[in-house]
């Protein structure tokens, strides 16, 4: 994979492209948020991206937020000394699609870039002329399309593999986050807002219906 790398100390920027490159990936680095922007932009080819949130001239977060708003779909990883429940979430809130906290352990870091490569390419679906596009994380109806986050796809992909059927709450952080996310109710319900939202832009054929307690289902 093409990874981009934003982060502002030198020493670890470094040992990130070193590690990333000696698996197999090359490396687009960014030195702080105003770089990411510009190197990781939409048009950019990267598969994934690694972002640290404590940068100079930013927060990674609202960078992320800045990329994802200008049609940047790629996965993003954060990085970060901040570990609070409320950080994590904040960043999942931002458009992230995992966490690792500093100090970290670049074995566990490559293995979660490689599982975040692996969920970066879901199946499509195709539900009451609704079409969703794995590749560019883009949802299609007849009169347009409109580009979700890689969590907002896999959410919606999860919902939509099972018309009619109800798939519970679990199933759904699941499918849409890594395995031990910290995913509360209120950020699967923020996520699901957000989902609905851009389904009503383009016209959708299909809502997602909550079924309280238990989960989700599109009617």
């Amino acid at each position: 994979m093409l990874v981009g790398v934003c982060e502002d100390d030198a020493g670890i920027r470094r040992l990130l492209r070193e590690a990333l490159r000696f698996a197999g990936h090359e490396v687009l680095a960014a030195h702080d948020g105003g770089e990411a922007l510009r190197q990781f932009g939409a048009a950019a080819p990267v598969d994934l991206i690694v972002m640290d949130i404590g940068l100079p001239d930013s927060d990674g977060r609202d960078v992320t937020q800045a990329l994802r708003s200008a049609g940047q779909t790629a996965p993003v990883l954060f990085l970060t000394a901040l570990g609070s429940v409320s950080d994590r979430v904040s960043g999942f809130h931002a458009g992230g699609d995992d966490y690792l906290s500093k100090p970290f352990d670049v074995q566990e870091l490559l293995l979660r870039v490689e599982a975040l490569g692996r969920r970066g390419r879901p199946a499509a679906a195709h539900v009451a002329g609704l079409e969703l596009d794995p590749t560019a994380h883009a949802v299609r109806t007849a009169t347009g399309e409109v580009l979700l986050t890689p969590t907002e796809y896999r959410m919606l992909a999860a919902i939509t593999s099972r018309p009619g059927e109800v798939v519970r709450r679990r199933t759904v952080v699941a499918a849409a986050w890594p395995d031990g996310a910290v995913v509360t109710e209120n950020t699967v319900d923020s996520f699901i807002r957000r989902v609905r939202a851009k389904l009503d832009a383009v016209g959708s054929p299909v809502a997602i219906e909550t079924v309280r307690g238990v989960g989700f289902r599109v009617r």
